[in-house]
């Protein structure tokens, strides 16, 4: 059968490290016959879910990403197979499983509805090691570069260690320039850029000096690190690697995840670090003329208003030394511990200043919403 890719805005990144892997699969914007491959976040699924029971077409259809890995059996009353976490080695053998009539019960890392209408879910893959796998085929899709994957953080709202493991991994540095060759303008992926090299918790900061001074030997590029798509987090904001930032790298902003400007609140979501960390980290960026652009997500089950303020607090420091804030309402994600949670409302005054913030442009985001 032909191998189809569902295409979008939304997970072209996806698709981008997919489609060296399925040699000859075909990039599309609606289904067609043969196999189809989906890739979606919990925000695409209603429209997934509806495009998938219309289609009307002669297909095997398979889901992969962020929802099918933390949402199986909601996934599978739609698809016929759902690929769950890390899709390089499990979905080409799936493919080749279906495409030679073989038995998928011994395909790692899926679920399916057996004969019985029952969800079974095969057993776990180990986790892949990076070096093995492009990031894109330059000929058909680019993203940026992943350097890492994985978190040894356990933040209860985030999917990231769930669906690929609480063991940070690295691509090597001659593997990322292999693929930076192909951008003059380099940015990565990684849930912690400044961790490159490390554990996850210790930083190792001569490794990330390291991978910057061997992507400046390869030629004359931008180099942004620590921006979006990527993050880094407040604790591994010091001296020595902001040094890093600004000896080696094109970016005057840093984006960092701060979350709540309250301890309780980030104590209760695991989140790892304290709020005299964030506030030490963007200090430490604004001494060295690097803007800061902060996460806040507001909603945390149990928050109240009075952590709602100390967020509101740090956020008008950030905005009048000149920071940027970005900040969104909980979204209870499958496979997370907020999986079944209820956000808690959001204050009037909070939706009140970043709403005058936004005006201002000093904020973006959707944090308007009430639990």
């Amino acid at each position: 059968m032909d191998i189809n890719l569902r295409w979008n805005n939304k997970n072209s990144y996806s698709l981008a490290a997919l489609a060296p892997l399925l040699p000859g699969a075909h990039i599309t914007k609606c289904p067609k016959d043969g196999i189809m491959v989906y890739s979606f976040a919990s925000r695409q699924k209603q429209s997934v879910f509806e495009e998938v029971a219309g289609a009307g077409t002669d297909s095997v259809f398979i889901a992969g990403g962020p929802h099918p890995s933390g949402a199986p059996e909601e996934t599978l009353r739609f698809f016929d197979y759902a690929v769950i976490g890390e899709g390089e080695e499990t979905l080409p053998e799936l493919i080749e499983t279906i495409n030679s009539g073989g038995d998928v019960t011994g395909v790692k890392g899926i679920a399916y509805k057996n004969e019985s209408g029952k969800v079974v879910l095969t057993l776990p893959r180990e986790p892949v090691d990076l070096n093995q796998y492009p990031c894109f085929d330059p000929d058909i899709a680019m993203a940026p570069l992943e350097i890492s994957r994985g978190c040894p953080f356990r933040c209860k709202y985030c999917q990231t260690p769930r669906i690929f493991g609480g063991r940070l991994r690295h691509r090597s540095i001659d593997s990322i320039l292999k693929w930076a060759k192909y951008y003059n303008d380099l940015r990565f992926t990684s849930s912690n850029a400044l961790a490159y090299g490390s554990d996850g918790i210790h930083p190792r900061f001569d490794k990330v000096e390291k991978l910057l001074c061997e992507l400046r030997r390869i030629g004359d590029r931008n180099i942004y690190f620590g921006t979006f798509p990527s993050e880094v987090r407040p604790e591994f904001i010091t001296e020595e690697s902001i040094g890093l930032i600004t000896r080696y790298c094109s970016n005057t902003k840093l984006n960092l995840g701060a979350q709540s400007g309250s301890d309780e609140v980030l104590r209760d979501i695991q989140r790892g670090h304290t709020v005299e960390d964030t506030y030490r980290g963007i200090e430490l960026c604004f001494e060295s003329g690097i803007t800061p652009v902060v996460d806040f997500i507001v909603g945390f089950p149990g928050e109240s208003e009075d952590d709602q303020d100390k967020s509101l607090d740090m956020i008008e420091w950030i905005c009048r030394k000149g920071g940027n804030i970005h900040a969104h309402y909980l979204t209870s994600l499958p496979g997370t511990p907020y999986e079944h949670a209820v956000p808690s409302q959001v204050s009037e005054r909070f939706r009140r200043v970043l709403g005058k913030l936004a005006l201002g442009g000093k904020a973006t985001g959707s944090w308007g919403r009430e639990g």
